[in-house]
């Protein structure tokens, strides 16, 4: 479930909900999220703006868990918001809150101090966008290491030289010159390219530079062999990724958390960093996006992540994680604020 939405990118699966579905939908998003309860069709006709009689609503509620929006609380026939529900929200329904001006230049003020030291200035903005979601501010810089591989391209530079274009998720582009042990022909290039982007694309960049040395298929083909050895010579090992996080107290106070037994493994999954590092940069660069319930470790499944890539050779990224029914409107406000603010200093 954890495809990124982009707010206001409707898809076109997407159900086109009546206005009262719209206003019921919208009312049990709001009601959930500030107590974190299943939400009754009574709870809804007492929010104001709902002039709908207790049976409409019932009706409407089962028609948006038939769109698959909702779904039935345990043991109860009141409604919380699904997985697909929250993802439809943030593409269809969602206003990001503007952030007050006090609010903007306090943002400007704390992360002007540190603009000179990369480190400082993510580290900041992981403890301002804590303090300004209540969530887990999170901020990461990558180096490419956990970035994927989308196309592999070579083109002849001389005889026994090589350039290896390397097309990176999120439009980022690697560049590395070959000196190739024995000289190849134009066919043989192209051969090895094609071998090439079949075995490697997908892979972050870390597997790409470790299959380049390993992968047995590779040994076998002559001319990508050729090429693989000379990528893994003349390629550093990438740098490690680096996480920030602030805000676990904040976190940690959340109804969804509350039990030890449940915190500790999503903590466990951030000191981790794998993969909701690659998540958080795997998105259009200075754009927010939501990655709803991420499937991808179990102890993050409950978990939402909204994040802005920033531009750059460095794969660098900030955010907040935070629980299903996390207030979307201000977290994709802030992490905007501070994303953009960030990419000015970078």
């Amino acid at each position: 479930m954890s495809d990124a939405a982009f707010p206001g990118a409707p898809r076109g699966e997407d159900p086109d909900l009546t206005e009262r579905q719209r206003r019921v939908f919208a009312a049990l998003i709001a009601l959930y999220g500030r107590s974190a309860h299943p939400v009754s069709s009574e709870a809804i006709g007492r929010t104001e703006g709902i002039p709908w009689s207790g049976a409409s609503i019932r009706s409407t509620l089962a028609e948006l868990e038939g769109y698959g929006l909702l779904a039935r609380g345990p043991g109860s026939s009141a409604r919380v918001p699904s997985p697909g529900g929250y993802a439809f929200f943030v593409r269809r329904e969602l206003t990001p809150i503007p952030l007050p001006a006090e609010v903007v230049r306090e943002i400007d003020e704390r992360l002007r101090r540190t603009r000179h030291d990369v480190e400082q200035l993510l580290a900041e903005a992981s403890r301002l966008l804590s303090r300004l979601t209540h969530q887990l501010g999170l901020a990461v810089e990558t180096a490419l290491a956990q970035a994927r591989l989308e196309h592999l391209e070579l083109a002849a530079l001389g005889p026994d030289r090589t350039l290896m274009v390397l097309g990176i998720a999120g439009g980022a582009v690697q560049t590395l010159v070959l000196e190739l042990e024995s000289p190849l022909e134009p066919e043989e290039l192209d051969e090895a390219s094609e071998v090439l982007g079949e075995r490697l694309a997908g892979l972050t960049l870390t597997e790409v530079r470790r299959r380049l040395a390993e992968d047995d298929d590779l040994v076998g083909h002559t001319a990508a062999r050729l090429v693989a050895r000379a990528a893994f010579m003349s390629w550093a090992a990438p740098t490690p990724r680096t996480l920030f996080s602030a805000g676990t107290g904040s976190f940690a106070t959340q109804p969804e958390f509350s039990d030890s037994m449940r915190l500790a493994p999503v903590l466990q999954a951030v000191e981790h960093g794998s993969p909701l590092d690659r998540l958080m940069v795997e998105t259009v660069e200075g754009q927010s996006a939501v990655r709803v319930a991420l499937n991808e470790v179990e102890a993050l499944a409950g978990c939402s992540l909204v994040s802005f890539p920033l531009p750059g050779r460095v794969r660098r990224a900030v955010g907040v994680l935070g629980p299903l029914r996390m207030d979307y409107g201000r977290c994709v406000a802030a992490v905007d604020a501070v994303g953009a603010r960030v990419a000015e200093y970078l």
